[in-house]
């Protein structure tokens, strides 16, 4: 009887340092991606900045100015005003489609709809 507890002992440390050594790699292995994912996350963070320089760079109001002027004659490019803004309230509201009645979309919707039935989150 000792003999087995014995054994059954010596298997489960066994067992138990098995688990332990696969938790252990399995860790490093996460921490290993981990590193490696915030690499390439600062790297990303790098390249970004360098392309906003990159576009500021190309950007500059000078450097527009003087792409128009050599490419007048091709785009026919002006500088803006402010005349040429138009005012919210000078649009005209949308019109109403004709043939748009909305009695026909009310009836349309079964009475025993739910908000759910119709997409309607709440």
């Amino acid at each position: 009887m000792r003999g087995l507890v014995l054994g059954l002992c010596i298997l489960f440390l066994m067992g138990a340092g098995s688990w332990a050594y696969r938790q252990n790699y399995e860790t490093r292995d996460v921490f290993d991606r981990n590193r490696a994912r915030q690499i390439d996350i600062a790297e990303a963070h790098q390249r970004l900045s360098m392309l906003r320089a990159e576009w500021a760079y190309l950007n500059r109001p000078d450097r527009l100015q003087d792409l128009v002027s050599l490419n007048f004659d091709r785009l026919g490019l002006l500088p803006l005003n402010p005349d040429q803004f138009a005012r919210v309230s000078d649009l005209d509201p949308m019109p109403i489609a004709p043939d748009f009645a909305p009695d026909a979309l009310i009836e349309a919707v079964p009475v025993s709809a739910s908000a759910s039935d119709l997409g309607v989150r709440p």
